[in-house]
């Protein structure tokens, strides 16, 4: 099992990484910093600062990219806590669209033209250009795009990996017995949060999770992925506490203020979840999860947070000054006790 499944299944996750990394590295490196100006010339308009900061991490494929920069630039003094509020309700609308891209593996047909829709059919083609642009070309610019060809290609690759890895676990009955633990919702949120945690990346634990979903006969079950898939969303907020470290405490707020978010909305939907899969028998949560559903609950999950969270705003800045008070307030407490 260790050179069938865990290897391959590791190796997997090190190829979806590494080619998700490069991706948002070199899109960064060509944008020449026009990320972070662009970020910078936010505006006191709600909407256009989720659209921009949506924009800007669909382009980076990362989320945790957008709030690392959200955090040098209040560090630096360059905006607002209430600019960074909106910028991550739109990185985290942002980032549900490589699940989207990645649940195209599902997609069932005899049409060439919609098998060509398929990551692991067209990636190739892509790599295979990325290559040439690399080997042939002279320019810096498209020798990255080149790059992010061939990252992209790698990333597509380590999917196909974990979910030939996963394959021959849907005859083990202790996979089976594995799986129902999931059933619990508590516990399969704490799942999601602690892999994600640990490898830094939601992105990364979707996949995985539509990799197990593509599985022929897999007992995965909606129900079940739903609950990791939000846990997926409070672990990643681990790479922005991480970057907090050393700087200023409104620096410190913009990190905790991502884990809120993603914290209140989670306690909110899975406590609804709980209890609609406790009185209601929806047939959907009992069906076999699919790319395309682990996709919608990811979308569902942060829009309906920021929907619910939005005319919150100002509640939510106060809550965090509470948690990660300014200095003055700090001081003014100490000598209100002196």
């Amino acid at each position: 099992m260790l050179f069938e499944t865990i290897i391959p299944m590791i190796g997997g996750l090190v190829f979806f990484m590494f080619g998700m990394n490069v991706m948002s590295n070199n899109l960064e490196r060509m944008a020449g910093g026009k990320f972070e100006r662009l970020l910078g010339l936010m505006t006191s308009n709600p909407f256009i600062s989720i659209a921009l900061s949506a924009a800007i991490t669909i382009a980076l494929q990362s989320s945790s990219a957008i709030t690392v920069m959200m955090v040098g630039m209040v560090n630096a003094g360059l905006i607002t806590m209430s600019q960074t509020l909106f910028a991550i309700y739109g990185a985290n609308i942002g980032t549900t669209i490589t699940a989207w891209i990645l649940s195209l593996a599902g997609i069932e047909s005899d049409n060439p033209f919609m098998l060509m829709l398929k990551p692991e059919n067209f990636s190739p083609v892509i790599a295979l250009i990325g290559i040439g642009m690399l080997m042939l070309s002279r320019s810096d610019k498209r020798k990255s795009i080149g790059t992010v060809f061939v990252g992209f290609a790698v990333l597509i690759y380590g999917m196909e990996l974990m979910g030939g890895a996963v394959k021959p676990l849907a005859d083990e009955p202790w996979f089976a017995q594995l799986l129902t633990k999931f059933n619990n919702p508590v516990v399969g949120m704490f799942i999601g949060t602690f892999l994600t945690a640990i490898i830094q990346s939601s992105a990364a634990t979707i996949s995985m999770l539509q990799a197990i979903s593509l599985v022929e006969g897999s007992l995965m079950t909606n129900a079940m992925a739903i609950p990791i898939v939000m846990g997926a969303n409070i672990g990643t907020c681990a790479t922005s506490l991480i970057s907090s470290i050393g700087t200023n405490r409104r620096a410190k707020q913009v990190a905790v203020i991502h884990l809120s978010i993603n914290v209140f909305g989670t306690i909110l939907w899975l406590a609804l979840f709980a209890l609609i899969n406790a009185w209601f028998n929806i047939p959907f949560f009992e069906r076999s999860a699919s790319p395309v559903t682990v996709a919608i609950a990811h979308s569902a999950f942060n829009i309906a947070t920021v929907i619910v969270l939005m005319p919150l705003t100002k509640k939510l800045e106060q809550f965090v000054s509470k948690i990660v008070p300014d200095e003055r307030d700090e001081c003014a407490k100490l000598c209100g006790l002196m």
